[in-house]
């Protein structure tokens, strides 16, 4: 179609995988899980693709970018060198847990060469990283209450175990600013520095050279 920056065929592909993923993730692990990050992410690319926004895209890669990767290279070890370099993946390797979950799971690999894929098509909005923040407020808010056992990421202690070093209500104010500030803004940083030496457009500044030009 004219005039379009994202292939037909992505946002039909994307969106046909998300219509089995739900269900599927749904049965295996309840609606809960659905408040991860890393699956928000999936609905909010849907999202992205279909309406071409880089602010949904940048603040997806802001959110996912570093944790991803993280799970890329602990994935990567535990198939090379037999090896969870950092952790998080082993369920990948649980043969108690169906084959195609543990398929579709490899989302994980996807999203980061697609999100950057996304802003290289549509530009970086330098507004992604204080919206993924306000995603992360809201999010883990919910995640500290509603059925805090699951630890949901990580709101109630790291590695989901609740921790017992502090009050919780000083853990889950510490969590809503540390993070932000601490993989959020820097991986913007990093975003748009790699937008302009990529000569990528880089928004809204683009605009606000346009307004005082």
């Amino acid at each position: 179609m004219p005039g379009m920056r994202i292939p037909f065929w992505l946002r039909i592909g994307w969106t046909l995988w998300v219509l089995v993923w739900i269900p599927v993730y749904l049965r295996q692990y309840g609606a809960q899980n659905f408040l991860f990050f890393c699956d928000i992410g999936n609905l909010l690319i849907a999202v992205a693709l279909w309406i071409e926004s880089a602010l949904l895209f940048s603040s997806q890669a802001v959110g996912l970018l570093v944790f991803q990767t993280l799970y890329c290279i602990d994935l990567a070890g535990a198939v090379i060198a037999k090896r969870h370099v950092i952790g998080g993946t082993e369920y990948m390797f649980d043969p108690g847990l169906p084959l195609f979950v543990r398929l579709l799971s490899l989302f994980h690999v996807v999203t980061p060469p697609l999100l950057l894929w996304g802003i290289w098509r549509l530009g970086y909005d330098r507004r992604g990283w204080k919206l993924q923040t306000l995603i992360c407020w809201v999010v883990v808010t919910i995640n500290y209450f509603w059925r805090p056992g699951s630890d949901v990421n990580w709101a109630r202690g790291p590695f989901f175990r609740e921790q017992h070093v502090m009050p919780g209500w000083l853990y889950l104010a510490g969590y809503l600013v540390v993070v932000p500030l601490v993989v959020y803004f820097p991986t913007h940083l990093a975003l748009r520095w790699w937008a302009r030496r990529s000569r990528i457009a880089v928004i809204p500044e683009q605009r606000e050279r346009h307004a005082t030009g």
